[in-house]
């Protein structure tokens, strides 16, 4: 498995490769959210059904605008939404029309993110949009906490691994339906 610098991670993501990488708790899965192949590429190595859907991880909110519809919100929710970011928390969101059903799934809806990490933040302006952001582990597995856990794992199945630090979150991101302000999950 190619250990990718930040300033490679660019090229392989938009070349349609599956990298890993550290987040705010856990290592990711991630590629390009306009890259089917990549997606299926993904979701095959992760063993998770497509009708799930998928998060999108954002460096900044602008990178999220051509998938979600915020026509959908009430300025009022998006002020919410806004309160949260950046940081550990997931929105349900409506989604543009013509979205790839892989990131949605069976949904109308997609889960979303703007990051406060570092290096995810980095990542996402290198590629100049979200990436696809999924725990690296099989499903139903225990997420991978290091670079070594990642390897046992992926290595010889995904493009590459991007090293640095998880962040300080203990568990993963809260989820909120953005319409209803209900909490999915609790972080």
């Amino acid at each position: 498995m190619l250990e990718v610098l930040p300033a490679e991670v660019a090229e392989v993501v938009m070349g349609g490769g599956v990298i890993a990488y550290p987040t705010e708790a856990v290592y990711g899965l991630g590629c390009d959210p306009d890259n089917d192949g990549a997606i299926n590429h993904l979701l095959q190595v992760k063993q998770r059904p497509w009708q799930k859907g998928l998060i999108l991880v954002a460096g900044e909110y602008q990178q999220l605008l051509p998938y979600i519809d915020e026509s959908q919100l009430t300025a009022k929710q998006l002020a919410f939404v806004h309160s949260k970011w950046p940081g550990p928390f997931t929105f349900i969101m409506p989604i543009k029309a013509g979205l790839s059903k892989l990131l949605s799934g069976t949904f109308d809806s997609i889960a979303v993110r703007v990051t406060a990490h570092e290096g995810v933040r980095a990542l996402c302006a290198a590629i100049d949009k979200p990436i696809v952001s999924t725990s690296a582990n099989l499903s139903g597995q225990q997420p991978a906490l290091s670079p070594s856990a990642v390897k046992q794992q992926f290595e010889g199945i995904i493009s590459g691994l991007v090293l640095g630090e998880l962040g300080h979150q203990d568990a993963p991101s809260t989820i909120i339906d953005a319409k209803s302000g209900n909490i999915l999950r609790k972080g």
